[in-house]
Order: C-alpha cells, then sequence, then structure tokens
C-alpha cells in the first residue's frame, strides 16, 4: 500500500512537472495575462491546473477523454449494441473503454486547433500577439504534441486506477485544481491590502466550510428502500429470508449535471469569438450580442437564472439516463425480492420511480445551488482571486471521498490476508 501511494505521487509530480512544459512560438506571460481577464478561458484554465495558461504539452487535460466517455456513456443508452456490450461484464467494459480511447484522439485534434485559433483571434483583439504566426507545419506538429500530451495523461491516470488508489483521470482533475489554490491565495492577499477586506475574506472562509461539510452531507445522503427477499429451497438447502435495503443517492448523477451546464454555457461565447471579427456588420453585431448574453460580467442575473436552470434541468435528465426503476423492480423480482406493501413488477417499478423523483427534487436543488453560490461569493465579498466554481468543489469533495474509501478497502483486504 506504501509503494502504491508513492508511485501515485510519483505519476502525479510527473503530471505537475509536464504542465510546466511550455511549447514554442508562445508569449506565456501575455496567455497567463490573457487567461485571467477572460472568464471563459480561466475556467477552462482551472480544469487543466493551469496547464493551458502556460500553453504546456499537457495543454488540453484531460478534457477530451472525458468528452468521448460522456459520449460513448450516453450512445450506451441510445445504441442497443452498446448496451448489451456493457451488460457482458469485464470483456464488454475493456471493448468499450478502447472504444473511449480511439474517441479521444480525433476530439483532443479538434480541440487542439480550436484553441490555436480563439487564442490567435483573441491576441489579435486586444492587440498582442499570444501565439506567433504558425506555418503549416508548426500547426501541425502543435496539434500533434497537444492531442499526445493528453494521451500521456490519460495513460497516466490509467496506471493510477491499476493501483487502487482512486480513478486516475479524477486524481489528475482533482491535483489540477487543488495546486490552483495557493496561487489565488497568493493573489488575494497581495491584491487585499486593506484591513476591512478581512471581514470579507473570514466571511468567505466561514461560507466555504460550511459549503464543503454541505457537499460531504449530500454526496454520501441516501434514502434506503427496505427489500425483503422470500426464502426458497434448492435440494438440501435454504436460501433467502433475509431483510436488506436498495440505497437511492439523493446525487445520483454525480458532477455530470454541472460539467453538462458548463459545455451549453460556453460554446456559445466560444463560437460569438469566432465570428466577432467578421467582416460583415450584422454578423458582427450579432456575435457581439450572444456574447454579452453568455457573459457574467456583461449580463450577470441572466447568466446566473440560465446556470441554474441548466443544472438543475440536467440533473433530472441525467438521473432518467442512469436510473431505470422498470429494470431495478424486474431484477428484484426474479431473485425473490420485494419491497414491503409492494406489489412486484410493474408497481414497484412505479413506487420507485416516485421516490427517485421526490429525492432528485432535493439532489437537484442542491447541484443547482452549488454551481451558481460562487457567482453569489464574488458579489457579497468582492473576492473575485479565490472564489472556485461549483464544479470544481464537487470534483475535490467526491475525489477525496473515493480515494480515501479505496485505501480504506485495500487496508481490510490486507486485514484479512493477516488472519
Amino acid at each position: 500500500m506504501r509503494g502504491s501511494i508513492f508511485f501515485v505521487l510519483g505519476l502525479l509530480i510527473i503530471f505537475r512537472l509536464a504542465a510546466h512544459l511550455p511549447l514554442p512560438n508562445v508569449d506565456v506571460e501575455a496567455l497567463r495575462q490573457f487567461f485571467q481577464r477572460n472568464e471563459l478561458f480561466g475556467l477552462l484554465n482551472i480544469f487543466s491546473g493551469g496547464a493551458m495558461e502556460n500553453f504546456s504539452v499537457v495543454a488540453l487535460g484531460v478534457g477530451p477523454y472525458i468528452t468521448s466517455s460522456i459520449i460513448i456513456q450516453l450512445l450506451t443508452m441510445i445504441i442497443p449494441r452498446l448496451e448489451q456490450l456493457s451488460k457482458e461484464g469485464e470483456q464488454g467494459r475493456h471493448k468499450i473503454n478502447q472504444w473511449t480511447r480511439i474517441l479521444t484522439v480525433p476530439l483532443a485534434i479538434m480541440q487542439a486547433y480550436a484553441m490555436i485559433v480563439l487564442l490567435r483571434q483573441q491576441g489579435q483583439a486586444g492587440g498582442v500577439q499570444l501565439i506567433a504566426d504558425l506555418t503549416p507545419v508548426q500547426v501541425v506538429a502543435t496539434i500533434l504534441t497537444l492531442t499526445a500530451g493528453t494521451i500521456f495523461l490519460m495513460w497516466l491516470g490509467e496506471l493510477i486506477s491499476e493501483r487502487k488508489i482512486g480513478n486516475g483521470i479524477s486524481l489528475l482533475i482533482f491535483t489540477g485544481i487543488v495546486t490552483a489554490i495557493p496561487t489565488a491565495i497568493q493573489r488575494t492577499l497581495a491584491a487585499e491590502v486593506d484591513p476591512s477586506a478581512i471581514l470579507n475574506i473570514l466571511m468567505f472562509l466561514g461560507i466555504a466550510i460550511f459549503t464543503t461539510a454541505a457537499t460531504v452531507y449530500i454526496t454520501e445522503a441516501q434514502r434506503n428502500i427496505p427489500v425483503s427477499y422470500a426464502r426458497r429451497v434448492r435440494g438440501m438447502k435454504l436460501y433467502g429470508g433475509v431483510n436488506t435495503h436498495l440505497p437511492l443517492r439523493v446525487n445520483q448523477a454525480g458532477m455530470i449535471p454541472i460539467i453538462f451546464a458548463i459545455s451549453i454555457v460556453l460554446i456559445p461565447p466560444m463560437i460569438a469569438q469566432i465570428f466577432a471579427q467578421a467582416s460583415n456588420a450584422t454578423i458582427a453585431n450579432a456575435a457581439a450580442a450572444v456574447g454579452n448574453f453568455f457573459s457574467l460580467q456583461a449580463n450577470p442575473i441572466g447568466y446566473t437564472l440560465m446556470y441554474f436552470l441548466l443544472v438543475f434541468g440536467f440533473t433530472y435528465f441525467y438521473t432518467e439516463v442512469v436510473f431505470l426503476p422498470d429494470q431495478v423492480a424486474e431484477n428484484l423480482q426474479k431473485q425473490g425480492g420485494f419491497v414491503p406493501g409492494i406489489r412486484p413488477g410493474r408497481p414497484t417499478a412505479e413506487y420507485l420511480s416516485g421516490v427517485s423523483h421526490r429525492i432528485v427534487l432535493a439532489g437537484a436543488g442542491f447541484l443547482a445551488t452549488i454551481a451558481v453560490l460562487p457567482i453569489g461569493l464574488q458579489y457579497l465579498t468582492n473576492l473575485q482571486t479565490l472564489t472556485l466554481s461549483g464544479s470544481s468543489l464537487l470534483i475535490v469533495v467526491s475525489v477525496v471521498i473515493e480515494t480515501v474509501k479505496q485505501i480504506e478497502s485495500q487496508l481490510t483486504m490486507r486485514d484479512y490476508e493477516s488472519l
């Protein structure tokens, strides 16, 4: 166990070293100042652990792999062949993982090209040359390097997962988020020299501690549905006759709704920024209007309300996708289980669906509140540098809980081996 932990820490150090290895033909200092001013790219930079503002070899992070995983997961719910493959055990999961890796490559290539084009346009709009004029060969080399960086991080994540210390991809994202906190604290202490700002800092810390505790509570919260199994005689042995429960988590969707909502909020302004420099005045004005509508600074109330509703709606949508009451009721009936007071079959499915909708209401409200809470903190405490996104907080809490549980399970296994 000690060797596995040091091995994982070593891989995380390699990731951080790669995040500070910049590509050529880039003004790194101008790029950092640009990411600090631009809220859109600043949010993307958080998930890359600062690798994007350095334009390092791993500037894309594991974003393309996460996008690929979400696409494959949604297709599994739609395409019967993929759904059947996911039920074929280890071999089916291995095949799906292989397709996820293959899909990551074209997604990384497209994202790398889009990043180069956007940064070049943003630099020209601001009168700063963020990226030098690249020849076609240099553009291809940069795209291939960024794609290789994503594949390298994907490989590191799989090596970490094999050690059973936690999910490798989640730990890489967690490391990128956590390493940005000291820099944010340093900027805040350097900027807030006014003694009156101490009250705002203390208020922020109090709200942050309460929010973290609430996130842990909701993440672990679940509704236990009582389940009884009838007694069955097989040969000379008696099976069943036990009472157990079916756990339904309050937050069954995890952080996926926030990721979906961020994608919806980020994609229109990114497209608008491409057409903002168009020669046609109508197109340029329409792009500017879209950019202002999806801007927190230009439209704070509309942006916050839209973000809240998107997270709330996506929580219900994703829960409906991942939790199938009919399938759960069918499996219970096949195994001889039933919910006390509820007839097996269709009535059980309707009961589970009703319970799920009630607890998802609390989970959706919590996720939506966590998503917009940093926006409220910005206006309440006026501390722009310390505020992290709600998705970052959810990722940090979820990764820590999952890692601790996996380490505890590994220690428990070794205790049984000693006996």
